[in-house]
């Protein structure tokens, strides 16, 4: 990569203008021209090092969503993938090195409709799907620090999932429009409104209001960690008593080594773990190692833990609460 994708993917991950013409203002802080930050941005996607330029959501704050997870049949994964893949409510789907195989995230317009979904699963798949939602979050940012300059959090509280906001009919459509990320044009919340009714300086506003509430955690640069060198990545979970979950999983978010720190409701029957991390680096060794000092470190050493490396993206898009019109 040269020097400015560095800067866009390092710099931009969050705190994206918020002003008409945004990349514009990009091109100023960076000393390029507007033409050559829009070419790279382009450039990144079609590489694939760009998912897209948008937004990332705080669970709940728009619809409803749940961790889910299935075991597959080994025979059978490809096509088992294949079809929750083609599932719209379906945002992120990955095969797990682990007997429990297929880890996917679904977000919908509500509760109903989510149920709906892993019931259509269900019966397209022919079994059954664990539902894993979300009951507390510590630490939940997708952002990589790809000039490596992490440093400790600090993590104050558990925060549960958001309450949904209340929509109008335009809102609910710019949601549905920010799903595909923002146009790569010079003015590119215009262009939103003209999708979903408003102008230009209410698509703005309604943004900056979504941040503001902590409904939208940011809008920047969404990168896919795989292309940039984090090749490895694992699921780790705990089964940590109840009453001291709040405590391990604050801990564990405020050390910088974790990506994802949340806890999530039990699967009595198949499932024990509550406490969740997600940890990414450039080979297993060094993801292990980090894994061994977070236990160390955190006091979870001594509880039952599954380690789950990632083995294949199926799919991986902003979550879609809202249909496009």
């Amino acid at each position: 990569m040269n020097a400015l994708e560095d800067r866009l993917l390092n710099d931009f991950q969050r705190g994206f203008p918020l002003v008409s013409e945004p990349y514009d203002q990009i091109a100023m802080q960076l000393g390029h021209d507007v033409g050559g930050v829009l070419a790279a941005l382009a450039r990144l996607r079609f590489d694939g090092k760009v998912s897209r330029v948008g937004a990332t959501y705080r669970p709940g704050a728009f619809g409803a969503s749940t961790l889910a997870a299935m075991q597959v049949p080994a025979s059978r994964l490809d096509s088992v993938a294949r079809q929750v893949s083609a599932i719209p409510e379906v945002n992120h789907n990955y095969q797990r090195d682990h007997v429990v195989n297929l880890w996917f995230v679904i977000a919908a317009s509500d509760g109903n409709a989510l149920i709906q979904t892993i019931a259509r699963i269900e019966t397209s798949c022919a079994l059954p799907v664990m539902r894993l939602p979300l009951l507390a979050e510590y630490h939940i940012d997708l952002g990589f620090d790809l000039a490596r300059r992490r440093s400790p959090r600090a993590v104050t509280c558990a925060r549960p999932p958001a309450r949904p906001l209340c929509l109008t009919a335009p809102e609910r459509a710019l949601l549905a429009a920010l799903g595909e990320g923002l146009p790569l044009a010079a003015r590119p919340y215009a262009l939103l409104g003209e999708l979903c009714g408003m102008n230009e300086s209410e698509v703005i506003d309604t943004l900056e209001n979504w941040l503001s509430l902590g409904a939208l955690r940011r809008i920047g640069v969404i990168v896919r960690h795989r292309e940039l060198g984090f090749t490895e990545n694992a699921m780790v979970v705990w089964d940590v008593p109840d009453e001291t979950v709040d405590m391990h999983g604050m801990a564990a978010a405020g050390t910088g080594l974790v990506n994802l720190c949340y806890r999530r409701a039990r699967d009595p029957e198949a499932w024990p773990f509550n406490l969740y991390c997600m940890i990414h680096g450039g080979n297993r060794n060094l993801v292990k190692a980090t894994i061994d000092s977070l236990g160390q470190s955190c006091g979870l050493a001594h509880y039952s833990q599954q380690i789950l490396f990632g083995l294949r993206r199926f799919k991986q898009q902003g979550a879609r609460y809202a249909e496009a019109r």
